[in-house]
């Protein structure tokens, strides 16, 4: 018996040692709210949470900006203009996940309803040649908000947006015709990292590059009514991959390129492209010839790789002359002439999905597009943008890529 009693001792004090107080109690990690407004004069960080943003946010120079992954940042129209700015030699940080990713939307989910992300860094632009033919390398801001852009330092940083996704952007603002786009990159260096960025249901451009040489990967233009892709002022960035544009309701061209009609000897790279256009999609108000997959006007010029392009079966009839949508237009003599006939417009492995499409077509009379062999390749092979699917590419339970 003196056995039995010892053991039911040891079982007792063992039973008493564990008792539900030495659970383990888990805390969910903090979560942040509040307003974002005014301008941002020390670095700080938005953890995880929910934001509204009043007015133009500006990031003031020597400053950063960081959001973790996770922020919902909720601009309202109805009470004036917002956006987010950054000033030259400020920085931007949006540490988006796939998973997590970090959303700029607007209450009233109303395309146009403020002015998207904005960023200014310090990289050369040229936005056209003085009367003696000299590059001039500064312009002004067309979002009016009037910043003087335009710098030397090709390699700047304005910092890192990885995993954004900018809803309902592209409002008309102070004369009712300056307007914002998703985003919009003015004289941003490659020392600046974009990647994996929606532009959703904006009333302006998706993306529009002002100059600069920043690079970006893996962008989704999706419904945005002017152009999915646009950019100016002789932008060179040189390592851009997968771009997917999908313009349904209204839209006008899938990308537009220009230089401000001056001669540039170097050009932009973008690979894995897909232009999709839905049935349907008419042009924007005002732009009713605005109807191609690719147009290149005032000097614009590029090498483009494994294009995918698709639905770009409109016409456009004025004055009895009837217009057809076209894979690639070039719009003027000069842009032919420097640009096509002088090499500097590739477009490599193209794959036109609708017989209905023209390949080619010249945006006035006068002159017949011949590019240099080898400069403008088809293939059935082609694939187009690839791009990892999850929740930074689906609102309100709509994948984005679906129609990939």
């Amino acid at each position: 018996m003196k056995k039995l009693a010892i053991s039911l001792t040891f079982l007792s004090l063992i039973f008493a040692s564990c008792s539900s107080s030495d659970d383990d109690t888990v805390t969910p990690p903090p979560t942040g709210s509040g307003e974002i407004t005014g301008d941002i004069t020390a670095s700080k960080t938005y953890i995880k949470g929910t934001y509204t943003l009043s007015g133009t946010v500006r990031v003031k120079s020597g400053v950063t900006l960081t959001f973790e992954a996770g922020s919902v940042i909720t601009a309202d129209a109805s009470t004036g203009t917002d956006a987010l700015l950054v000033e030259k030699d400020g920085k931007l940080i949006v540490a988006g996940t796939a998973a997590e990713p970090v959303v700029f939307t607007e209450k009233s989910k109303t395309p146009g309803s403020w002015g998207g992300i904005i960023i200014f860094g310090d990289a050369p632009i040229v936005s056209g040649k003085t009367a003696e033919g000299a590059p001039i390398t500064t312009a002004t801001s067309e979002d009016g908000t009037n910043i003087v852009y335009g710098g030397s330092n090709a390699t700047h940083s304005s910092g890192s947006l990885k995993y954004v996704r900018v809803e309902y952007a592209g409002k008309k603002i102070l004369d009712g015709n300056s307007e914002m786009n998703g985003f919009s990159f003015y004289a941003v260096g490659s020392g600046t990292v974009l990647e994996n960025l929606v532009a959703y249901k904006g009333a302006d451009d998706g993306f529009e590059f002002y100059g600069g040489t920043v690079s970006a990967k893996n962008l989704i233009s999706y419904g945005n009514t002017d152009d999915s892709f646009d950019w100016q002022d002789g932008w060179q960035g040189q390592a851009n991959t997968n771009w997917y544009a999908y313009q349904t309701g209204a839209g006008n061209f899938g990308m537009e390129i220009e230089a401000k009609s001056v001669n540039n000897a170097f050009f932009p790279k973008v690979s894995n492209i897909t232009l999709r256009r839905a049935a349907g999609t008419a042009t924007e108000a005002g732009n009713p010839a605005e109807i191609d997959a690719i147009q290149f006007k005032k000097e614009g010029n590029g090498e483009y790789s494994n294009i995918v392009i698709s639905g770009y079966t409109n016409t456009y009839t004025n004055a009895g002359v009837t217009t057809n949508a076209v894979a690639v237009r070039i719009q003027e003599a000069a842009t032919n002439t420097n640009q096509v006939a002088g090499g500097k417009i590739k477009l490599l492995n193209v794959k036109i999905d609708d017989a209905a499409t023209l390949q080619t077509g010249a945006g006035a009379a006068g002159f017949t597009i011949a590019f240099p062999t080898g400069n403008f390749t088809t293939s059935t092979a082609a694939t187009g943008a690839a791009l990892t699917p999850g929740a930074w590419a689906i609102v309100d339970g709509v994948n984005l890529l679906e129609k990939l």
